[in-house]
């Protein structure tokens, strides 16, 4: 039985413990810290997997895994270090925090693997990418993968890229959520109920979505499909391109990644 501690039960920390428990897991083979004691207690009688502090789940724990925000990393990091045990996998789910600031914090050799999760995950729909530190085995990342399997989709990246996908798919749900509220607000302004707005634009996403996971064709031909000549998508597709829509979403996730690193940056 391998034993799974998830330091940090907030959204992210939570979702992933339900979703382990959805995936088969005993709620025996788990445990979590949460520094807020109601929180704790709530979660652990709703759940039904025990609260410890970060000593305790660490003497435990065959797997860590840290679902804190950067901020907090130093204090939880020196916690961390004299309780955990040779050969622990350690799993960060830590924004813009490199695996070289835990190796070098935790005990020499500790293996650990960087993962940048998106908050799906609350739905069994995140997409998460994986990175293998400097003494990660690829058995230790196949055991990440299958781990992260049961909240979503994961893919398999070098961390130097760890900051893009941070920028793409970590913060991505974020874009799509303020692209939905400005649809649903123009449906709003041409007279539709929000209840009737929201159901529209919502399913649409959905739609628009599953056509994009399913089908093979690339988003230009599915958009393309849509937009008829001197039709009304097209009237659309030129007011978004004369605002400047295209450049605003590629400026936005740059800035998202240039963040991302300053992250990394001030934990150093």
């Amino acid at each position: 039985m391998t034993r799974i501690a998830v330091l940090g039960a907030g959204k992210i920390g939570e979702a992933l413990l339900a979703g382990l428990l959805a995936g088969g897991r005993s709620a025996d083979e788990l445990v979590f810290t949460e520094r807020h004691p109601e929180r704790a207690a709530e979660l652990s009688g709703r759940l039904g997997i025990e609260a410890l502090d970060v000593a305790g789940a660490a003497a435990r724990a065959d797997i860590v895994v840290l679902a804190v925000k950067p901020q907090d990393i130093t204090p939880v990091l020196a916690e961390l270090a004299p309780a955990l045990r040779r050969g622990t996998l350690v799993v960060s789910l830590c924004a813009g925090l490199p695996t070289a600031l835990f190796e070098g914090a935790l005990p020499a050799g500790t293996p650990v693997v960087r993962v940048m999760p998106n908050t799906p995950m609350l739905v069994g729909e995140a997409m998460s990418a994986i990175s293998a530190g400097t003494h990660a085995t690829d058995d230790q990342l196949a055991t990440v993968e299958k781990l992260l399997a049961s909240v979503g989709r994961v893919v398999r990246v070098p961390e130097s890229q760890q900051d893009a996908v941070t920028a793409l798919s970590g913060s991505g749900p974020a874009y799509f959520f303020f692209l939905v509220e400005a649809m649903i607000d123009a449906g709003i302004l041409l007279g539709l109920p929000r209840s009737v707005a929201a159901d529209l634009i919502v399913q649409s996403a959905f739609g628009a979505a599953r056509m994009l996971r399913e089908s093979s064709d690339h988003p230009v031909l599915l958009r393309e499909a849509v937009t008829s000549p001197a039709g009304t998508t097209i009237a659309a597709i030129r007011e978004l391109e004369r605002h400047g829509v295209r450049a605003a979403l590629i400026a936005a996730i740059e800035a998202a990644r240039d963040r991302s690193v300053e992250l990394g940056r001030a934990a150093r």
